[in-house]
């Protein structure tokens, strides 16, 4: 261990904490939480000792204080959830427990993980159409679709309405076997995925029967006014311009929109600009409107992930060519 900085010992009090579950098996997680601080560790009877340099220690004294709030809130600490503390501890010299605050006590169905998300699932409260973008794995169709739900049962809404651009990737529909709904139901599959995580298979089957639950591609959206609805249209960044200003103005009377996208991800043709990249620079300073931006840092599927989308982007970053580049 190498001491830069002045030197000091602190100890944490861990009486109230089932020290199995705050440190692994075996004390794994301790070892872990040591590799990423350059900090001596020791977990002796109910106390652990720091020892390294100022900054460090307390940056340790920060994590562990964050992860016991964590388990005293009744929350699973994940290897993930540490993964993203520490992170959180170095970037901002505070843990993700202390920003989520009450939130993380449950909100309805759904729960932010990470401060992102909190951000976000307060932008759907507080304003009637939200733009969530990020890479994959930030939970961006999850906590939509959670709080949609969460209105539907609350009587907020009178329906949900699920949407997705059907853009094709090399065949044409129209050769695919099968009636319209075998041909669009693999693009919509991600919504309904996200349902079944939410309402039980059976509850989804009656209320798509009646209505109250409608999950369709973007082109039957043409001609419709939407009352009272909350409206996910999700894989955003393959609308077009055109097919992007059509479902905006859907909208009607008591209804909310989240549109949700990944903008290093467009599967249009590359000639053809995106509606998510464009509406950016259109709607800006609208009152009501909301875009929210979710990172690398907001990934909540396995802890690779994040590191996948790092690596892409520094690969992207290196490969795009000198001077203007050509906006998507």
């Amino acid at each position: 261990m190498s001491i830069t900085g002045a030197h000091i010992a602190r100890t944490v009090d861990l009486r109230d904490v089932d020290q199995r579950v705050l440190f692994g098996q075996n004390n794994v997680r301790l070892r872990l939480i040591e590799s990423q601080f350059d900090v001596k560790i020791v977990a002796r009877g109910e106390t652990v000792s720091l020892e390294g340099e100022k900054t460090e220690v307390e940056n340790v004294v920060r994590l562990l204080e964050d992860v016991i709030t964590r388990l005293r809130q009744g929350h699973e600490v994940t290897e993930q959830y540490l993964f993203y503390a520490i992170g959180m501890v170095k970037e901002e010299g505070r843990g993700p427990a202390e920003l989520l605050g009450d939130r993380a006590n449950g909100a309805p169905l759904v729960t932010p993980r990470t401060v992102g998300q909190k951000e976000y699932l307060e932008a759907i409260e507080k304003h009637d159409i939200v733009f969530a973008i990020g890479p994959a794995g930030t939970g961006k169709t999850y906590l939509a679709v959670g709080h949609a739900v969460a209105e539907l049962k609350a009587k907020l809404k009178n329906r949900i309405i699920l949407v997705r651009p059907a853009v094709e990737a090399g065949e044409s529909l129209g050769f695919l076997p099968g009636d319209i709904k075998a041909k669009v139901d693999p693009y919509l599959r991600p919504v309904y995925d996200a349902l079944h995580e939410l309402v039980p298979a059976e509850k989804i089957a009656k209320m798509i029967d009646l209505g109250i639950i409608e999950i369709c591609p973007l082109a039957f959206m043409r001609g419709r006014t939407l009352n009272n609805s909350f409206v996910i249209l999700d894989e955003a960044q393959n609308t077009t311009i055109a097919q992007m200003k059509m479902f905006l103005t859907r909208l009607g009377e008591g209804s909310k929109a989240v549109i949700t996208g990944d903008i290093t991800q467009i599967d249009l043709d590359k000639n053809v600009p995106s509606g998510l990249v464009k509406i950016q620079h259109i709607l800006t300073g609208i009152k009501g409107i909301s875009f929210v931006y979710l990172t690398s840092r907001d990934v909540v599927r396995h802890r690779l992930v994040q590191d996948i989308i790092n690596a892409y982007e520094r690969y992207e970053h290196r490969s795009r060519p000198k001077g203007p580049g050509k906006e998507r």
